[in-house]
């Protein structure tokens, strides 16, 4: 049984959130020289976009770009009709800081795929995960170096991150599905 979905975070409070985790990558990597964003498609994309014009804002310049990890999910079999999508490379991630930036953390399996996908796309000198919401319950030893907001959820909740730039809205949810 669908309860109502409880929200999140407003646009505001991603607003803030995003300001929190630009920051915070601008802290851990002493700057912006030689850090690439990379925005897991599809919400991941977005998110980084933001995250390189707040850094802007203050002085920085981030280098941002797309994933697409469609090719090198683990479950391509059971959703076989999942649209590919074009990965956007702003320069080589050759000896760079990738940041790989996705809207929520939950088995780690996004990641193990955008991890597949850099092998073939380059040698970075670092990886690191920024997610807006990490919601646990992971399936592999993966976590991420910036969270914008710990969620943790029981496995019949599902998190919607809705965007603006592909949803018409900024906001987070939360929903219980009864599966």
């Amino acid at each position: 049984m669908e309860q109502a979905p409880r929200t999140v975070l407003t646009a505001d409070e991603m607003a803030w959130t995003l300001t929190r985790m630009t920051h915070e990558i601008l802290e851990r990597n002493q700057g912006s020289e030689g850090v690439v964003l990379l925005g897991i498609l599809t919400r991941g994309a977005p998110l980084a976009d933001r995250i390189a014009r707040i850094a802007a804002e203050q002085g920085h310049e981030l280098a941002v770009g797309r994933l697409d990890i469609t090719m090198y999910r683990d479950d391509l079999r059971a959703n076989p009709t999942r649209p590919v999508g074009r990965t956007v490379l702003p320069r080589s991630i050759d000896d760079a800081v990738v940041v790989l930036v996705d809207d929520v953390l939950y088995s780690g399996r996004t990641v193990q795929a955008a991890l597949h996908a850099l092998a073939d796309l380059g040698r970075p000198r670092a990886i690191q995960l920024a997610a807006l919401i990490d919601r646990g319950l992971r399936e592999l030893p993966i976590q991420a170096d910036v969270v914008g907001r710990q969620l943790p959820t029981a496995r019949d909740e599902r998190v919607r991150v809705a965007v603006r730039e592909t949803d018409g809205e900024d906001l987070v949810t939360i929903e219980r599905t009864g599966r």
